[in-house]
């Protein structure tokens, strides 16, 4: 029984262990998410060692073009997701189903976030991180008019992991989907402006992209 755990962090920390932030307009939002606080027992592989994230999955939320050592956690609305905020992102695969957890602090209190996997790594544009990852993908979507087809952009098919924020800007949630990611073809996790629609022709729109956080599913 093979189990593969990463961790990604986003946000300002004094020990600088903080990693990725997430993107703009396109969206996907989480019906069926259930919101739990993060699992804290850490999972191992088979030969007991405790899986190690990968190089360049630590850093501090920014805004873009600003310098830093790390570009990989970035804010597109401060105000939403403020610069030292924290946004935590946890995948584990095992048997063919993939388990998402994130745990954020300190985004803006009591307000919606729409939370989806996308295809390409944050950059200067919220538009750069691409459409949602698709387990089974749309025939009909294309770059410029992405998947809004519930039968393609559901919490089942993409990962979704809508939130809405307590009083101090936190907030958790997890899903487990029935496969795994295929290789090099998730690359980020987006922070969206409201909660995920649902209906046809809106299905997986979420606003704005708010923040991105690269990840390497």
């Amino acid at each position: 029984m093979n189990t593969r755990r990463t961790t990604f962090i986003a946000g300002v920390s004094l020990v600088a262990l903080v990693a990725a932030g997430c993107g703009d307009d396109e969206a996907t939002t989480d019906e069926a998410t259930v919101e739990t606080p993060s699992p804290t027992t850490e999972t191992t592989t088979d030969d007991m060692q405790t899986p190690v994230p990968a190089p360049g999955m630590a850093g501090a939320f920014q805004v873009p073009g600003e310098p830093g050592d790390d570009d990989s956690a970035l804010t597109y609305d401060e105000v939403a997701v403020p610069v030292g905020s924290v946004v935590t992102v946890d995948s584990e695969e095992e048997d063919g189903r993939t388990t998402i957890t994130l745990d954020a602090t300190g985004l803006a209190p009591d307000r919606d976030f729409g939370v989806h996997v996308h295809t390409q790594p944050c950059g200067m544009q919220p538009s750069d991180s691409g459409p949602h990852y698709q387990n089974d993908l749309d025939p009909a979507a294309t770059p410029e008019a992405p998947s809004t087809d519930p039968a393609y952009a559901n919490p089942q098919n993409e990962i979704w992991l809508d939130v809405t924020t307590d009083d101090a800007g936190n907030a958790q949630a997890s899903t487990t989907v029935e496969w795994e990611f295929r290789d090099d073809e998730a690359n980020s996790v987006v922070l969206h402006a409201q909660h995920t629609m649902t209906e046809p022709g809106e299905a997986g729109m979420a606003g704005d992209r708010l923040a991105c956080i690269d990840a390497d599913f």
